[in-house]
């Protein structure tokens, strides 16, 4: 019989009511999945097989399909000794990592255990896991493929394995301190105690939810123990271009999180901005005309840059606050009093305060930049006081089997 209803929105909220989540088991499996029909089978079967009677389990399916993945997970868990839940999403918000945290939210076991659809994660380590888990007194476990017993042999290809290895390594470089202790930062199979989640400042984008679990709301006790990355069972990677750059803008999301983060990103995106702001005075200048509009004018093209690429990496998600046509017009409203304000702060500390020139310039500069920092993030990109956004998950069906 199948039932649908909204999906909790609180995570680690120990108030779970009995008519939403089967008997809470030792541990709740999820698995997000995006066309994996070939593998869904399988990968039951395996866990059917591994995971042992005194460990009861839940297994909650997150999926993102266009093809028929929810029905053969539903035929599937006919055969399956314990719940299996179909959470399927109209909108894939967040990519993989959203569908993990959707599942995050819809557990109902004190153990969450993540791992992918493919069979390329081995079900008969998840006892491991959390038995791991509770000799350490952790609040996550992590499966790693780069200590000792640990293999990443189920990548194809050689241009996996150096993708694979220079993300760990760049993401082990920015995040040295959250990332202490986890030799395997882009491994999407681990457990983690459902109380040392925390709901309000998950931001997934793209497919490294470990990342942002512990970046963002890293449990005080960390473990880890080696696996065996397997060949997948059937169909394709997911990996693409495209899966690559969210990577990166997510990279970027986390490392600026803090607001002395975002001021040096602000700046530096300032700083590019020259490049498109010269080109376009050169440009029009060479054409004739006068210097005083064609600098005005090329401005332009230097504040449109820096819109671009602030909107896409520093505040990508609090684009929703206002429209787009209503966050540019904000941004080169502030952009261009940069101009007006800087001249007068400039003769204000000559002829007021006496300094040169050269310093009154360089401290006008310094000084503009920060109100033009402060005005941007919020009269531009902080919510408009007493809106509320709807939540994310209210476009998620849970289907019981």
């Amino acid at each position: 019989m199948s039932h649908e209803h909204t999906v909790p929105g609180e995570l680690g909220d120990p108030v779970v009511q009995a008519a939403e989540v089967p008997e809470p088991g030792a541990v709740t499996i999820v698995v997000p999945t995006f066309n994996e029909s070939a593998n869904v089978r399988r990968l039951l079967h395996l866990i059917t097989e591994s995971v042992p009677a005194r460990l009861p389990c839940e297994v909650v399916f997150v999926d993102d399909s266009t093809d028929d993945t929810p029905e053969v997970i539903r035929a599937a868990a006919e055969d399956c000794p314990f719940p299996v839940t179909v959470l399927h999403r109209d909108e894939p918000v967040g990519g993989l990592g959203g569908a993990v945290v959707e599942g995050l939210r819809a557990a109902g076991s004190d153990w969450i255990v993540v791992m992918d659809g493919d069979c390329q994660h081995p079900p008969s380590l998840v006892p491991e896991l959390v038995a791991t888990g509770e000799r350490a007194h952790a609040g996550l476990v992590v499966a790693s493929r780069y200590i000792k017993g640990g293999s990443r042999a189920g990548l194809a290809g050689s241009y996996r394995v150096v993708v694979s290895r220079g993300a760990t390594w760049l993401t082990k470089s920015l995040f040295p301190r959250r990332l202490h202790g986890i030799s395997d930062p882009m491994s999407g199979f681990f457990a983690i105690r459902r109380s040392a989640v925390t709901a309000d400042v998950l931001k997934p984008l793209g497919y490294k939810i470990l990342l942002e679990l512990a970046v963002r709301s890293r449990p005080r006790q960390v473990t880890e123990v080696p696996f065996v990355f397997q060949d997948r069972f059937a169909g394709e990677s997911k990996s693409s271009a495209q899966e690559g750059l969210r990577f990166l803008r997510h990279l970027v999301g986390l490392r600026t999180a803090s607001p002395v983060a975002r001021m040096v990103g602000f700046g530096l995106i300032g700083a590019t901005g020259f490049v498109p702001n010269l080109l376009a005075l050169g440009a029009l200048t060479a054409a004739g005309m006068h210097y005083v509009p064609a600098e005005i004018l090329a401005n332009q093209f230097g504040v449109a840059w820096n819109f671009l690429l602030i909107e896409h990496l520093l505040f990508r998600d609090r684009r929703s606050h206002r429209r787009w046509w209503d966050r540019v017009g904000r941004f080169a409203l502030l952009a261009n009093a940069d101009l007006v304000l800087r001249i007068p702060l400039i003769a204000l500390f000559v002829d007021r305060f006496g300094m040169g020139a050269l310093s009154a310039t360089a401290l006008a500069l310094v000084t503009t930049f920060v109100l033009r920092f402060v005005g941007t993030e919020a009269l531009v990109y902080l919510p408009r006081r007493g809106r509320t956004d709807a939540p994310a998950d209210s476009r998620t069906a849970r289907r019981a089997v």
